[in-house]
C-alpha cells in the first residue's frame, strides 16, 4: 500500500533495530552501496581519534532489511531513528524505493551519506579504512567490533560482502600486530 511506513537498514539496524515493527523483509536499495565512508567522532571514534562508520555512498546497490512500521508507532520510531542516526547530522534523510525479496517495491525512509558534510570520508582505500578502524573507540565501543558485527550479521542474512570481509581481515591483522 502506498501509505505504508517502511524503514531501510543496511548496518546495525539490520540486527539491532531498537524499535517495534510489523514486518521485516530482506530488501535491496539500488543506486547506493554500503561503505565505510563517514568519519566517526561519536559512536566509534572521537574528534582526536576518528573511526569510520557505514554510510550509503552513491553508486551500486545495497542488500539490507526493510521494516514496516505501524502508523501508531511511527512518531516514536521516527524520533528514535533521528536520535540514533543523526548525532552529528552526517546523513540526509530521504525516501527511496526498495525492492523486497518477495518482489514488492516499497517506499522507505533511508539515511543517505551527506557527501558535503565535514565527516564525509569518501572513497578511501581498504588500507586507509583499516588504519582508521583499527584501535578507534567511541561511545558505542570499539570500531572493529562494529565491523565484525556487520560481517557476521551479513553472513547470517546470506549476504557475502567480499570488501567488508577483506577489510575485517586487514583490521584484525593490524590490531594483532599492535598487540
Amino acid at each position: 500500500m502506498a501509505d505504508e511506513r517502511w524503514v531501510f537498514g543496511y548496518g546495525s539496524l539490520m540486527w539491532r533495530p531498537g524499535f517495534s515493527y510489523l514486518e521485516r523483509r530482506p530488501a535491496t536499495l539500488h543506486g547506493r552501496r554500503r561503505a565505510f565512508c563517514i568519519y566517526s567522532v561519536h559512536h566509534r571514534g572521537t574528534y582526536e581519534r576518528p573511526g569510520l562508520v557505514l554510510g550509503l555512498a552513491p553508486g551500486g546497490a545495497c542488500r539490507g532489511a526493510a521494516y514496516r512500521i505501524a502508523d501508531a508507532d511511527w512518531d516514536q520510531v521516527y524520533a528514535y531513528l533521528l536520535e540514533r542516526e543523526q548525532p552529528t547530522e552526517t546523513y540526509v534523510e530521504a525516501r527511496r524505493a526498495v525492492r523486497l525479496a518477495d518482489g514488492r517495491r516499497v517506499d522507505a525512509l533511508v539515511f543517505l551519506s551527506d557527501v558535503r558534510h565535514p565527516q564525509w570520508a569518501g572513497a578511501l582505500s581498504l588500507e586507509r579504512q583499516a588504519e582508521l578502524i583499527a584501535g578507534a573507540t567511541g561511545l558505542s565501543g570499539r570500531n572493529v567490533d562494529y565491523l565484525r558485527d556487520l560481517v557476521e550479521h551479513l553472513r547470517e542474512e546470506g549476504v557475502r560482502d567480499h570488501g567488508m570481509e577483506v577489510l575485517l581481515g586487514l583490521v584484525e591483522r593490524r590490531e594483532l600486530a599492535a598487540g
